[in-house]
């Protein structure tokens, strides 16, 4: 996969750049990198599995040992990145779509919001995103996108301290809505 940025024109809120790739978010290299975790913080599939995998048996544990309880839906937890290239994770569970009336675009974008609010706090200058919700949470990736695009671009005017957030994409189809979306922005 490409991870390289498809676009020579990167988006940018302030002085912080949106930018859009194809790639493996666990070989990623930023500061932090946020996980579409579940609400125990336990690993499981897609992303949240894969990040969990990379990372090692050290992210798992400081997950039980720091966050017990887990995280609600549309907020975020901090951890360490272990194995990845990435100093730290940002864990934030997606709301599970169901339909669009349950408030998910609301909580989808405080995921957005949460997470680079801890971003900043931890001097994380640069961020990657996946998809969040758009693999078993079933939230339709054209509104995901268009969600995911208001909500860093509002955080970055407001985070200064951000150097550039880029959602790394798993597919080619993912990225071109997303890019799409994030064109539509700037």
């Amino acid at each position: 996969m490409n991870s390289e940025p498809s676009q020579t024109d990167p988006g940018t809120q302030g002085a912080a750049a949106i930018v859009c790739l194809v790639g493996d978010l666990t070989r990623f290299p930023c500061r932090a990198v946020v996980n579409a975790a579940n609400t125990s913080l336990r690993g499981g599939g897609g992303v949240d599995g894969a990040l969990h995998r990379a990372a090692g048996p050290g992210l798992l544990a400081e997950c039980i040992e720091r966050y017990p309880s887990g995280c609600p839906t549309g907020e975020a937890r901090l951890t360490g990145g272990y194995n990845l290239p990435a100093e730290h994770v940002i864990h934030t569970p997606g709301p599970i779509y169901a339909g669009g009336g349950a408030g998910e675009a609301q909580l989808l974008a405080a995921c957005h919001r949460n997470a680079l609010q801890l971003a900043a706090a931890a001097n994380c200058g640069t961020v990657a995103f996946p998809a969040i919700s758009c693999g078993v949470y079933g939230y339709p990736v054209e509104q995901a996108a268009a969600v995911a695009m208001e909500a860093v671009a509002s955080a970055l005017r407001e985070l200064p301290q951000l150097e550039q957030v880029t959602f790394v994409l798993f597919s080619e189809e993912h990225h071109a809505v997303f890019e799409a979306a994030r064109r539509r922005r700037v």
